[in-house]
């Protein structure tokens, strides 16, 4: 890798909002590892971009980000490509609904929204933790505008809403933690955002209306808009953010 190249690593990078994420570094001119289960996925993601980009600026790593072990592999082929410029843990999971309504089902629900929304990113970014640039790394972190308004009904359950909550009292520590080192942490929490997995073909065209209607822009954000914030966050320009939540939800939920 080349001396004035950056690093950067992006969690659920294969598809959605991931992958645009990952597009978008790329064509400034990162190198992006991008992270996720399924290995085809990824090399499909892989060869889109760089028909973009050229060859060599996206590099697959497939992991179970819940994994501690495999997240520590994962982290330790990362680390052999230099200091990470930008760490941007963007996989989360679709909620998992109980099996019955029994606490035992409920249970294993919660842990599952919980592994694979909050423990994800926990692990990952401690294992990168010391592999960040000093000073100058980005560390952003996907919420949801679920974790500031709460979540109801099949598309959160309580779990993902919380989940999510959580990662904004975590991400306040670590930005207290790294900014003497020159690394800045913040939260993008992003509202209705079409074509992902979690608004998918399973909800109905009045769910769909009513999320835009919800915005005050009048209509649904995309996996670019959200790319276009991160790019923001991850660059040098960004240096004196930190410690924020910011908002990406077409006004569907004011500052607060």
């Amino acid at each position: 890798m080349a001396a004035a190249e950056r690093l950067a690593v992006v969690s659920g990078g294969g598809t959605g909002i991931g992958r645009a994420i990952a597009a978008r570094l790329a064509t400034d001119g990162h190198r992006v590892a991008i992270l996720g289960r399924r290995a085809a996925v990824l090399d499909e993601a892989r060869d889109t971009i760089e028909k973009t980009t050229g060859p060599g600026r996206i590099l697959p790593v497939p992991v179970d980000l819940t994994d501690p072990e495999a997240v520590e592999a994962a982290a330790a082929r990362i680390a052999e490509l230099g200091p990470v410029d930008a760490l941007v843990n963007n996989a989360g999971a679709i909620v998992t609904p109980p099996a019955d309504r029994s606490l035992a089902a409920l249970a294993h629900s919660w842990r599952q929204d919980l592994d694979g929304n909050l423990l994800s990113a926990v692990l990952l970014t401690t294992a990168l933790q010391d592999h960040l640039r000093r000073p100058g790394g980005r560390l952003v972190v996907i919420s949801s505008a679920a974790a500031q308004r709460g979540g109801a009904g099949p598309h959160s359950l309580g779990s993902y809403a919380a989940a999510k909550a959580a990662l904004h009292g975590w991400a306040f520590g670590l930005a207290r933690q790294l900014g003497p080192d020159g690394i800045t942490v913040n939260v993008l929490a992003p509202g209705y955002i079409a074509d992902t997995e979690i608004f998918g073909d399973g909800w109905t065209e009045a769910f769909h209306a009513q999320k835009v209607a919800d915005t005050l822009v009048g209509r649904a954000g995309t996996p670019e808009d959200v790319a276009e914030a991160v790019a923001y966050l991850t660059s040098p320009a960004a240096s004196y953010l930190t410690g924020q939540v910011v908002g990406l939800n077409g006004g569907a939920v004011l500052g607060r």
